[in-house]
């Protein structure tokens, strides 16, 4: 047993993540020198997983407060009303370290733990949503990490019923070494069936239910908090917990079963840093203390420590605050349902964590220590170097940058002049990128449900509220080369996008969650990142009344010299009042007006898809501007055309442009063709540039003028559709749908098997 004046003296800490100054701190708290145990405790509460030390000031700056939320940041989701006694509830976390390491359990088990989030709160899980980042798909190890990661998201998800309605995959060579993984769960409770974490009631008693505790995770917090190494040794390596959802599913369906149970005082999960997280979290937040029995903790492994059994990350572990009169009868309803649950402590007044452990105390220390006080950090921030620089050069794009290379190829197909060809390949080429090309052979291996009503593959995915005439609309979205290039423009145009999808499904955007994915704090420039992306994700959720009600910090995305690209991912989900308001992306019928709601007029590329597929992947100059009083415009136009029944398809412009749109509005539009004129000289900039605030709607022509009559100088009529097949812009592009969508459709099965 290691003293606590060898710890002093060897400088153990610093092996915990833990700086010299932080132990003087804990010595300060708790007037002594800590033990190893209660070390390990502070080690892991005070990581930036945890405690989001070196972000929680930037944090700050998101508005959490709207007239729909009925609970923001600080328990294991968000909750918003929705109506009638009803509420959404979800969070988006990440789990990319370990999805790093081992893939298939990486990725499974953060789809297990944001779903314990939600039905943590009382909520019924009604949606699994994912977004993804990896490296070229050009190397074994890049496919793998793909296969393996949505093989595990998959297993999870459709083990507990649960389906996938939405997703997003972008593919960067920044990604290649730290694919970044992240998850999201949607669920539904009565507004007086909301649960907390919380300890409360002296005497009563703490129940350990799930799974029993092993030595899986142990420390992978504090993993998490700092850079992967090029090369992982063996002693670096924490065991990657494995993910069960057939027990999950049991865990699940016996806390529902008790959430309406008076006798039940506070829940929450076993997440990161696992017993003493949950335990001391909920003592905190009550105002209480907790001594647990360690001894009575189920495990499943022999000479587990009281530092192993605090710290271990093992799965599918829920810890509960009963009425003590009623601990026999909740450990009954886990055993009905096949779920081990036992009673491995109380709750005290003293507002400590005290833990024994073969009839000895093992640690005690200030719950509010642990949860509350770790201590914050302004870290340094400058300007990234590279900022000015790659913002100064002209983006550009000339038709001569498009015929190389591929009008000059032997057996180039033959449409006509060198421009035309140019354009029509360019189309092809793009809707063949990975991250524009279908993600069907991902979302094929999700499960659907009856409640299912738009699958992955449209703006938003749609799933039923149960028993209602009401639906959710939900997605996840951000251009992370935008924000690379300018975060402050970059992260309100993550938030925008999200709100375009959510509003071309018929939904109004209700509220925001958000996992701001990035390398290391310690360097300034990256510190400069997560400060300017947040300001304009801030900026841009008043903008659209979308309060941020939870989120997740993973930092330290980087091996080696190379860091990520700032990717703030957001998470959002939109109310449908009425089922008939949904709206989906592909054109409905021949005959009918197609309409380009908002500005077309900019030639903008910076960090798009066009430049990154001409420059070898190289992006830089300035990215499209964003007008956040214009997109709203924008929007409310679309959703109210939608509402009165105006438009009979919606989707938003995004990657690629206006012609990788229109193509994705025809993909699966049952033989529909589309004849569009380009309205101005600029048809690079209109075809392929990426300006915002943009949507590409049809009409049918018994609506037009009552549409036009809503939407005046903000639509422009583009085109019609057709009922030959074919899409045909100007004298630019004419090429069958069907060729299109073989390519679209192929693409991404075609990399992985190489």
């Amino acid at each position: 047993m290691i003293t606590p004046n060898q710890i002093k003296e060897s400088r153990i800490y610093t092996q915990m993540g833990m700086t010299d100054q932080e132990y003087t701190r804990v010595k300060e708290i708790l007037g002594r020198l800590p033990n190893y145990t209660e070390l390990g405790l502070f080690s892991v509460m005070w990581s930036e997983h945890c405690s989001y030390k070196n972000s929680k000031l930037v944090l700050r700056k998101f508005p959490t407060k709207g007239s729909r939320v009925l609970q923001g940041p600080g328990e294991g989701a968000g909750v918003v009303d929705i109506g009638d006694g009803l509420a959404a509830v979800f969070k988006l976390e990440s789990h990319n370290h370990p999805s790093a390491l081992m893939p298939f359990d990486g990725a499974a088990t953060g789809v297990g733990g944001i779903i314990r989030d939600v039905f943590s709160m009382g909520a019924r899980p009604i949606a699994v949503v994912n977004s993804l980042r990896f490296g070229e798909l050009d190397n074994e190890r890049t496919c793998f990490l793909l296969k393996e990661a949505v093989a595990g998201m998959a297993d999870y998800g459709n083990g507990m019923g649960i389906p996938t309605a939405a997703g997003e995959i972008q593919f960067d060579p920044c990604y290649a070494s730290n694919p970044l993984v992240n998850a999201m769960c949607v669920g539904i409770v009565r507004h007086d069936g909301i649960k907390k974490g919380i300890v409360a009631g002296v005497g009563n008693t703490i129940i350990y239910a799930g799974h029993a505790t092993g030595r899986d995770g142990v420390q992978g917090a504090s993993f998490a908090s700092k850079e992967l190494a090029e090369e992982q040794s063996e002693n670096e390596k924490p065991i990657i917990p494995h993910g069960d959802p057939h027990m999950q599913k049991k865990l699940m369906e016996a806390c529902l079963e008790l959430m309406n149970n008076p006798a039940l005082v506070g829940i929450q999960d076993m997440g990161a840093a696992g017993l003493i997280s949950s335990s001391s979290e909920m003592a905190s937040k009550g105002g209480m203390g907790v001594e647990l029995d360690l001894d009575k903790v189920p495990t499943r492994e022999a000479g587990m420590t009281p530092y192993e059994m605090m710290l271990s990350e093992s799965q599918e572990r829920m810890l509960l605050v009963i009425k003590h009169s009623a601990q026999q009868e909740v450990i009954d309803v886990f055993a009905k349902h096949g779920v081990n649950a036992v009673a491995i402590g109380k709750v005290t007044d003293d507002k400590q964590v005290r833990l024994l452990f073969k009839g000895k105390i093992a640690a005690d220390v200030p719950a509010d220590a642990l949860a509350q006080e770790a201590p914050e950090y302004q870290k340094p921030s400058r300007e990234a170097a590279y900022y000015k620089e790659l913002k100064s050069k002209d983006a550009t794009i000339k038709i001569e940058d498009l015929h190389c290379p591929w009008c000059k190829e032997p057996g180039c197909p033959d449409f006509g002049s060198k421009d035309i060809a140019a354009y029509t390949i360019t189309l092809m080429r793009l809707l063949e990128q990975p991250t524009i090309a279908s993600k069907h052979w991902v979302y094929s291996q999700f499960d659907k449900t009856e409640d299912t009503l738009v699958p992955p593959g449209s703006d938003a995915g749609i799933v039923r509220v149960p028993g209602t005439d009401k639906a959710l609309a939900m997605t996840v979205d951000c251009n992370s080369r935008y924000v690379y290039l300018d975060p402050y423009q970059g992260g309100k145009i993550a938030v925008a996008e999200a709100a375009r999808n959510i509003v071309a499904s018929g939904a109004t955007p209700l509220a925001v969650t958000d996992n701001l994915n990035f390398g290391s704090p310690e360097n300034p420039e990256i510190f400069w990142q997560l400060e300017q992306s947040a300001t304009g994700i801030s900026e841009a959720c008043v903008a659209f009344d979308t309060p941020v009600i939870g989120g997740n910090v993973s930092l330290y995305n980087e091996r080696g010299a190379m860091a990520i690209y700032p990717t703030p991912t957001i998470g959002m989900v939109g109310l449908i009042e009425d089922l008939s308001y949904i709206t989906t992306q592909e054109f409905k019928n021949p005959g009918e007006a197609i309409y380009l709601i908002g500005s077309y007029h900019r030639h903008e590329f910076g960090g798009s898809e066009l430049q990154k597929m001409i420059n070898d992947g190289a992006i830089f100059g300035p990215v499209p501007a964003i007008d956040l009083a214009e997109e709203k415009r924008s929007q409310d136009i679309v959703l109210t055309a939608i509402r009165q029944g105006l438009v009979t398809s919606a989707h938003d412009v995004s990657e690629g442009g206006i012609a990788v749109c229109l193509a994705e509005c025809l993909m699966d539009s049952q033989g529909l063709g589309a004849t569009v004129n380009i309205p101005d000289l600029d048809a690079i900039g209109f075809l392929f540039g990426e300006s915002q605030s943009r949507f590409i709607v049809s009409c049918s022509p018994a609506n037009q003028a009552a549409f036009l009559n809503l939407a005046g100088a903000s639509a422009t009529l583009i085109g019609h559709t057709t009922s030959d097949g074919q899409l045909k812009i100007d004298d630019k592009i004419n090429i069958p749908v069907s060729k299109l969508t073989e390519i679209w459709r192929g693409a991404l099965e075609k990399c992985l098997q190489k």
